[in-house]
């Protein structure tokens, strides 16, 4: 099994940074640590972050694991996608998180959403993510800190995403807050 190494920081060739969306998931052990975590690590290493609330939420397809703690983070980044995607696998790693079942239970999924209005396609990485559209976990902290991010290739707002969906999924927004710790129980 090999090791997951974080990001060398290593920036695109172009310099520019891009809007980059991600999401941050955790349904086992201290999933409020397990996100603070994800946020603290992610800090150093993106710009103008903008971090969510947590959403408590069910799980959908292995339903018979703990519930999840949901939250998004929308920042500029100067991060190759490569790059990017290795600091998230590193910081899953860094939370516990080994190779198990899909949709399985984890400590820490850091996924990422959006990456500028870039489309990438790779057996690794496919951005935007390719189920963004159909889940509420995902677009109700996002829509809480970029309603209006535009999401490729069309555009499409992530405030409509989310209301085209027609139901929560079990989604409930949590009144505390990751940057600054539990504000309320």
């Amino acid at each position: 099994m090999t090791r997951r190494r974080l990001s060398t920081g290593t920036k695109r060739s172009d310099d520019s940074p891009l809007v980059v969306a991600l999401g941050l998931g955790s349904n086992t052990g201290d999933r409020e640590a397990n996100l603070q975590l994800a946020v603290r690590s992610l800090t150093p290493h993106l710009e103008e972050i903008q971090v969510s609330s947590p959403f408590h939420t069910q799980p959908l397809h292995e339903t018979s694991q703990p519930a999840f703690l949901n939250a998004a983070v929308v920042a500029t980044c100067s991060l190759s996608a490569e790059d990017l995607l290795g600091l998230a696998k590193g910081l899953e790693w860094l939370a516990g998180r080994r190779p198990g079942p899909r949709y399985g239970p984890r400590p820490l999924d850091v996924d990422i959403l959006v990456y500028g209005d870039r489309r990438i396609r790779r057996p690794e990485l496919i951005i935007p993510h390719p189920l963004l559209r159909q889940r509420a976990f995902v677009l109700a902290p996002l829509s809480e800190i970029a309603p209006h991010l535009p999401i490729p290739p069309d555009g499409a707002r992530v405030i409509d995403l989310l209301s085209a969906l027609g139901d929560d999924q079990g989604v409930e927004k949590q009144s505390w807050s990751l940057r600054r710790g539990k504000l309320m129980p």
